[in-house]
């Protein structure tokens, strides 16, 4: 048993990394500020399903708080950082919201992770980071200099700091690039929610890019295992390389737009009415992950296919929203 600190535990994969680590038996404090970006009872119906376990405390504070964030690192043994501010096209709109949750707040669970030594800090990136790149499969290899939105840079920002804090002080830090997750209790911004949504009311769904779009749509089961398999497994300093690393989650099978749209109708039983649209500015045209060096450390394979896993998302979106 371990006491680890999850922040964004009201959140989409901060509640089901919570709910997987308590059913292992682990303590578990869960930090999120239940901010208004959407739906705030979405966020208490995951922590709803959090509470009765006997291992869950919640706290309710900013990353921006630094004292907040100073008392829960305090007494952990690790800390999985996965609150943030989410979305491409909402960073347009409001810049400097991202720079204080995404960057302040980062800096600060970096400061309470070095005043109260834990064993690993694992933290969420992206793979926005990858911006334009054009070769395929990502990989963390790749250089990641050219972000085309300013959520990308922020999480960019997040592993060069990490860096630091490994580098100078010793403390193991594993970032995780995560790859397109859907599932159930997903967020209501995200395409299979806002798809899932319009096609049961008969409204038309706004395809970007003319459905020319590949995304590698990751389970949201896959994703939480893919950290909980890298928890127990911190980076340590050889030589002069610093205990920190990175990697890619994903499904490593990039899937068209069109192709995603039509499993979801299938799952529904409805077809959708789409309006094909031009690519919206911060998007990307593909996004495809290497896990390669994953899998070599911790055997992490995805198990979840689209046919699989949206389906169970459609079954929870009908149950949740009774519909």
């Amino acid at each position: 048993m371990a006491k680890i600190l999850v922040t964004g535990a009201a959140g989409f994969i901060g509640y089901h990394a919570s709910r997987r680590l308590l059913e292992q038996g682990h303590e578990v404090v869960g930090l999120d500020n239940m901010n208004l970006y959407y739906d705030v009872s979405l966020k208490e119906g995951r922590l709803a399903e959090l509470r009765p376990f006997p291992g869950f405390r919640f706290v309710k504070a900013s990353l921006e708080d630094a004292e907040a964030v100073d008392l829960a690192v305090e007494g952990m043994d690790a800390v999985i950082h996965l609150a943030a501010q989410a979305g491409v096209r909402y960073s347009l709109e409001n810049p400097r919201v991202y720079v204080q949750s995404n960057v302040v707040g980062f800096l600060n669970i970096l400061e309470s992770c070095r005043a109260h030594p834990v064993k690993h800090l694992v933290y969420a990136s992206s793979s926005s980071v990858y911006g334009g790149n054009k070769k395929m499969p990502f990989s963390t290899e790749d250089r990641v200099d050219h972000p085309v939105s300013l959520y990308a840079a922020t999480k960019k920002s997040n592993e060069l700091m990490a860096h630091v804090y490994s580098h100078l002080f010793d403390l193991p830090t594993t970032g995780l690039r995560f790859f397109t997750v859907y599932g159930p209790w997903g967020r209501p911004d995200m395409a299979p929610t806002l798809f899932t949504q319009a096609i049961l009311e008969g409204k038309p769904i706004k395809v970007f890019n003319n459905g020319d779009m590949r995304r590698d749509f990751t389970y949201v089961g896959d994703i939480v295992s893919g950290i909980v398999s890298v928890l127990d497994r911190p980076p340590v300093r050889e030589g002069e390389n610093a205990p920190y690393r990175l990697f890619n989650i994903g499904n490593s099978e990039p899937v068209q737009l069109l192709r995603f749209i039509e499993i979801l109708e299938h799952a529904i039983g409805r077809e959708a009415e789409k309006v094909l649209l031009p690519m919206q500015p911060g998007d990307v045209p593909a996004t495809f992950s290497d896990t390669s060096d994953l899998e070599r450390l911790t055997g992490f394979r995805p198990l979840t296919s689209l046919e699989e896993g949206i389906p169970q998302f459609v079954e929870w979106y009908r149950r949740y929203y009774a519909i």
